[in-house]
């Protein structure tokens, strides 16, 4: 795969993740959500830190984050770069440009989002408002993906968590983690042809 088409593929996955993380913000209230299906909701939430809304504590913990998701997401495009140069098979040319799209289409929310956005709480956000809600690198990464595909409770004869809710699958996430999980389960599934170089 050429370094080309890599590019092509993270520019489409970059434009999907943007227009929908814009379309929810200046759509949506915080909090709000629609049933698409009985197991498909889109979900309007902000994630402060990392995956699963961790975070890291104290004054500098988001422009911390912010700056070592830059650092990987340039070390990110070298190893693209190197892959196609050593003539990478497609497998692992696809794997890392799929992961680099989604690693930078979230960066794009924590460095922008917070100067292009107001507030999302009680009210729709206006993109380039006045008076936004945070500064450079201090954006909140939108996520809007639900799938709350089993949303029962345990039986109540079970000790500890009996009559309890149970809900699988309980993450809501966007287009960009799509993209790096399906690059990380590229490589960790195709491991040994990820990892053969092309004969092309």
């Amino acid at each position: 795969m050429t370094l080309r088409k890599a590019y092509l593929l993270i520019f489409i996955i970059l434009l999907v993740d943007q227009v929908s993380k814009i379309y929810i913000k200046t759509n949506f209230i915080l909090g709000e959500e629609i049933n698409v299906f009985s197991w498909f909701k889109i979900l309007f939430i902000e994630n402060e830190g990392m995956a699963w809304g961790t975070e890291i504590p104290g004054a500098y913990g988001k422009l911390i984050l912010t700056s070592f998701r830059l650092v990987a997401v340039t070390a990110i495009g070298y190893w693209l770069w190197d892959a196609v140069r050593k003539n990478g098979s497609t497998y692992l040319v696809v794997a890392i440009a799929l992961i680099l799209a989604g690693a930078f289409g979230n960066i794009i929310d924590s460095v922008f989002y917070g100067v292009c956005f107001d507030d999302s709480r009680l009210q729709l956000a206006t993109l380039f408002a006045e008076k936004p809600y945070g500064s450079l690198f201090h954006g909140k990464v939108v996520d809007m993906l639900y799938f709350p595909i089993v949303d029962t409770q345990f039986p109540e004869g079970l000790p500890l968590v009996g009559g309890k809710p149970f809900k699988f699958f309980n993450a809501i996430f966007n287009v960009a983690d799509v993209a790096i999980s399906t690059g990380v389960g590229i490589l960790i599934v195709f491991n040994k042809k990820a990892f053969t170089p092309s004969t092309n």
